[in-house]
């Protein structure tokens, strides 16, 4: 592989990674609400 290959890779797999760990913390500091738990 070729060093642009390598630092594409790196950066699509930091990308990826990255914004599934930010995903994590949003919604474990602001878990959704089950939409069953309404009153009517």
């Amino acid at each position: 592989m070729s060093t642009g290959a390598i630092v594409m890779l790196v950066i699509s797999l930091t990308i990826v990674w990255g914004g599934l760990a930010l995903a994590v913390i949003q919604l474990r500091r602001h878990p959704e609400e089950p939409e069953n738990s309404r009153s009517d």
